[in-house]
């Protein structure tokens, strides 16, 4: 053949084969126009063409649509067609995986889809448009793996949080509602399994990359490996939390199942994702009608752990307390539910704000106190006890305070301050019994009005309950004191009692909250002065190491046992320090 024949066959070749234009030159194209116009024919081609750099492209996207979500461009130009098509192409050819990085693709494209949807309603229903939800909805269903399922659920969150594009999430009704309520379940149970209980060398390499980058080692891979699991759970409940917003009728599909409703109580999301309300977030939607306030009465469990909540400092109390109240202002479910409430929520009838809530005390007396006369508690029972004391303390006893004079006042205050010396007294006699009876008296005598030192005597009746291992009336009396203290829970001593009280119920969770919350408490510039605490105390430390094992998300697995020692503290002194801010603890034997 004539070489000058090659030749030319080759160019012709070389003319007739489309061109396929590199991302990262088109995006660097000063002209408007020819970029746009590059990038567009490079999303429409990516899907057809096997490249290397597909991973590279991929994650600079990805990196864009994080540092500004509302950048239209890209996605105007057909980023989001594409990266529907790469997930489909992963989920249809799994072959294809195997080639080059393009194990990476699916991440990253479900990722950036996420990301670009973030803010932007306009932009969400680009995507939908583009045809991304049922891709979406494969990885959720963990077609690939955990690490996609992530990322997918996350994304398809997004979607649901607009009413423009919740029809479009809504269309796959209850099958998508009972793969979230699954996802939420299990993700940690499969995240375990399948990669942290795995030998670091059998591990999926991508998915150490994508954690860690393959740095750090194990520990770290693990660390990481729980903060995703998290987020798995955390997003599918957003997910949930979408649907119980917009479709009441979706309450009934969550609250049938009872199984779920009871493993939702511990979806908390763990320390990583604090700003996430996780579980409880869902569970106030669901309070908010009526099926779903009978699905959740009918659940004594989930009652349990709504009053734990209500008594606690974690920064979702508030809608633990919104929960029981819902639940006792519904005439149908009241009485299925008052019964166990009232003994905890009167603990915080003194509350005075809580957030943006206020006079929330008010609120839970007026609710507690609605036809308590004609309620049907069973005579004699901690309810009753509890609604009575309520009546007579925030009623009665109030009513016969207004009407004294100042001078009477200061006299009851006075014998209080008596009553107080004497159960000191008693206290460092070792008469822990005769302390609690002083303590009581005071409280009896002191004017309500006088919260400080009404916040001291709680606090001092709940250490004595603590050293007679009486955890339950020691929780009670400091979470009454914290209620008191101002700014609300920020008292250290009743923070580190209700702690230990906690731990000896085995409430990790609970106790870590106070802990954590005691130990912030440490940091607080005194009132009047500049000293504060330059480390968080050893005993203080040792229990927020024991709590942070037991508490870890993983806990629950059979794979994992839960241990823990002595938290390294007998017990403190009593308390008569008048400064809310203090947190000095005498942890000396008595």
């Amino acid at each position: 053949m004539d070489p000058g024949t090659s030749t030319r066959a080759k160019t012709i070749k070389t003319i007739n084969k489309p061109t396929y234009c590199c991302f990262f030159c088109a995006l660097k194209d000063p002209d408007t126009n020819r970029r746009r116009a590059s990038l567009s024919a490079f999303f429409r081609d990516m899907p057809n063409h096997d490249d290397e750099s597909h991973v590279l492209v991929l994650c600079s996207i990805w990196s864009m649509a994080m540092a500004d979500p509302t950048d239209v461009e890209l996605p105007s130009l057909g980023a989001l067609e594409c990266m529907s098509c790469l997930i489909s192409k992963s989920l249809s050819k799994p072959s294809w995986l195997k080639l080059h990085q393009n194990i990476y693709i699916p991440y990253y494209a479900a990722h950036i889809i996420g990301s670009y949807t973030i803010r932007v309603p306009s932009l969400a229903n680009v995507a939908v448009e583009s045809g991304v939800v049922s891709p979406l909805i494969s990885l959720m269903q963990g077609r690939i793996s955990w690490v996609e399922q992530r990322v997918a659920v996350r994304a398809l969150g997004h979607l649901a949080s607009y009413d423009s594009t919740f029809p479009a999430i809504a269309h796959y009704g209850n099958k998508l509602i009972l793969l979230a309520m699954s996802t939420a379940s299990t993700c940690l149970n499969t995240v375990f399994n399948q990669f942290v209980c795995v030998k670091t060398q059998k591990r999926e390499k991508y998915h150490r990359d994508l954690l860690t980058r393959g740095l750090y080692g194990a520990e770290m891979e693990n660390r990481k490996a729980e903060e995703w699991a998290s987020q798995i759970q955390c997003w599918s409940l957003y997910l949930l939390s979408c649907f119980a917003s917009k479709d009441v009728h979706s309450h009934a599909v969550m609250v049938e199942d009872v199984k779920f409703l009871k493993e939702l109580c511990n979806m908390w999301g763990g320390l990583m994702n604090s700003d996430s309300p996780a579980g409880i977030g869902l569970m106030r939607l669901l309070c908010r009608s009526g099926i779903g306030r009978k699905g959740i009465a009918r659940c004594r469990e989930v009652i349990e752990s709504l009053c734990h909540l209500a008594r606690s400092c974690d920064d979702w109390q508030y809608m633990g307390i919104d929960c029981l109240l819902l639940l006792l202002d519904d005439p149908n479910t009241r009485p299925l539910t008052l019964e166990f409430i009232a003994p905890y929520l009167i603990d915080l009838a003194e509350l005075r704000s809580l957030g943006a809530r206020k006079n929330l005390g008010e609120s839970i007396t007026k609710i507690l106190l609605k036809d308590h006369k004609n309620c049907s508690l069973v005579p004699g029972c901690e309810a009753e006890k509890a609604l009575k004391s309520l009546w007579e303390i925030k009623v009665e006893r109030k009513k016969k305070e207004a009407a004294m004079s100042a001078e009477e006042i200061t006299k009851r205050e006075a014998l209080a301050t008596k009553k107080k010396k004497e159960g000191k007294e008693k206290y460092s006699k070792g008469n822990v019994e005769g302390a609690i009876v002083a303590f009581t008296e005071a409280l009896n005598i002191c004017p309500l009005g006088k919260r400080k030192e009404r916040k001291v005597l709680y606090s001092n009746r709940a250490q004595c309950y603590l050293l007679l291992h009486e955890p339950d009336r020691a929780i009670s009396d400091a979470t009454r004191a914290l209620a008191l203290a101002n700014p609300v829970n920020w008292h250290g001593k009743s923070l580190w009692r209700r702690s230990q009280a906690y731990d000896m119920k085995g409430m990790a969770k609970e106790s870590l909250m106070d802990c954590l919350m005691f130990a912030t408490n440490c940091f607080a510039r005194k009132k009047g002065g500049n000293k504060r605490r330059d480390k968080v105390p050893y005993y203080v430390a040792r229990m927020i190491s024991k709590q942070m094992y037991a508490a870890n998300l993983f806990v629950h697995t059979k794979l994992q046992n839960r241990t823990g020692g002595e938290d390294g503290y007998d017990g403190d002194d009593y308390d008569d320090d008048d400064d809310d801010e203090s947190t000095d603890v005498d942890h000396g034997s008595l």
